[in-house]
């Protein structure tokens, strides 16, 4: 019989709480994936596309992308609404020690790194309100992490409502910059910048491939919602509802933003600029307004750090009940019902991140080795209808099996294309994966012995 979650040998002081509603789950996913992403990649972007028709396509094809990843993971997700998520799905499709190796670079990359990467930057844009050297930048990140580490331990309770205040907070400021821009903006300019490029000369498809690659980063956190479905209430529904309308608000929201960006600054100073907003908000409104960007990037990064702090600890959480983690990982606190341990594991190792690598070595560590999981993942719905056809699916992707087969293909190339650009970085991705195909046989024997001492089970 297939295990639908991490729910085997449980008992009443082990058991997490089904707090997210619809919007709270639907919060994490607005509220994580829009980071600092918006307000600086649409510069790199028009570096490398003249054209802001093939820039409106290049984020289009990157917010489908994304919904057709949520697509499939709607169907894994309604299948086993137990904690964990991807970790679960891996786990079913390919094996315990598949869903192993994902947990393992989960936490000691893939989203500890993203959370370290957060953090970065939120120091990065609190330098523009403080005096800030190195060491300050490093402290202030850490604290970032610290606190909402501590908030999370609380109860998802807390969390959610962190959650959904700087969602609220980001997509209002979000939405009033892009009005206040339009309300600026020269819909002339718009026609002029928006002249289709020649898609059929040679070599476009090439930074067509590579803005893409920048553009998925904005897109970056999808997925995290899933890993909380032990704690949504009728996950069956709220999940794949959540996924899909989160997914469809950010193309909405991105898409509006590019646009209007390009109504107030032109091709030359959209490529001359790394952060567009604040200098579409200081041509518009003079530059003692970019102080009002700096301040809804800081709202927006720490939002997103929540979110991501309060999701992964429920994938070592599932491990850990698996029986193929550190024990640990797997308590909950009697009280607050949340896995505490995982939450205060993950931040001192997101907050040692922090010391060891720059920004940029921290983003190429994390989108490298996430995507290869993120193509498996998907790929998973073609293994499981094909061994289980018969398993109760309450939501099935539509028009299968377009949507996955586009999503792995793209989570190919994106990977061959990373270790073609940064090789180092990657084989350092690589490393961190590899070194879990050691430790698992640990994690195996250990599991195999306390599953044979207990009533619970076997595993």
């Amino acid at each position: 019989m297939a295990i639908t979650g991490s729910s085997h040998r449980s008992n009443g002081s082990r058991q997490l709480v089904r707090e997210l509603g619809l919007i709270d789950a639907t919060s994490v996913v607005v509220g994580t994936i829009i980071g600092s992403g918006i307000f600086l990649v649409p510069g790199n972007v028009a570096q490398r596309l003249e054209s802001l028709t093939l820039v409106l396509v290049a984020w289009l094809v990157g917010g489908i992308l994304s919904l057709f990843g949520a697509l499939s993971l709607s169907e894994l997700g309604a299948a086993f609404p137990g904690a964990g998520g991807l970790y679960v799905y891996l786990r079913q499709a390919y094996g315990r020690p598949v869903g192993f190796l994902y947990g393992w670079a989960l936490i000691s990359m893939i989203h500890s790194g993203s959370i370290a990467t957060l953090a970065v930057a939120f120091s990065l844009f609190a330098a523009r309100f403080i005096a800030l050297d190195s060491v300050g930048q490093k402290a202030v990140s850490i604290a970032c992490i610290a606190l909402l580490t501590i908030v999370n331990t609380f109860g998802i309770r807390h969390g959610k409502m962190v959650q959904n205040l700087f969602t609220t907070a980001k997509l209002g400021g979000l939405l009033t910059m892009i009005l206040l821009l339009f309300y600026r903006g020269k819909p002339i300019q718009l026609i002029n910048q928006s002249q289709l490029a020649d898609i059929s000369k040679a070599g476009i498809w090439i930074p067509f491939g590579m803005s893409l690659i920048a553009i998925l980063w904005a897109y970056e956190g999808w997925h995290v919602v899933s890993f909380t479905a032990a704690e949504i209430k009728e996950p069956q529904r709220t999940l794949p509802r959540s996924l899909i309308y989160g997914t469809l608000i950010i193309v909405t929201v991105y898409v509006l933003a590019n646009v209007a960006y390009y109504s107030v600054l032109t091709q030359p100073e959209l490529m001359a600029s790394n952060a567009v907003a604040a200098t579409a908000v200081q041509k518009a409104f003079g530059p003692v307004a970019t102080s009002f960007i700096s301040f809804l990037i800081l709202v927006s990064i720490f939002g997103a750090t929540n979110g991501m702090i309060l999701t992964g600890p429920r994938v070592y959480y599932a491990m850990a009940r698996d029986q193929i983690f550190f024990q640990f990982l797997g308590r909950v606190h009697p009280r607050h019902k949340t896995p505490h341990v995982a939450i205060l594991v993950q931040g001192g190792l997101a907050s040692l991140l922090t010391l060891l690598g720059t920004f940029q070595e921290l983003f190429t560590y994390v989108i490298f080795t996430a995507w290869i999981f993120y193509g498996l993942a998907v790929a998973a719905v073609f293994v499981l209808r094909h061994r289980q056809p018969a398993m109760d699916r309450p939501y099935r992707v539509p028009a299968y099996p377009w949507p996955g087969l586009i999503f792995c293909a793209a989570a190919a190339l994106i990977t061959v294309n990373t270790i073609a650009a940064d090789p180092l970085h990657s084989l350092v991705g690589i490393a961190f994966v590899l070194a879990g195909v050691l430790i698992y046989p640990i994690f195996r024997r250990r599991g195999s012995r306390l599953s044979s001492d207990s009533t619970g089970d076997p595993f």
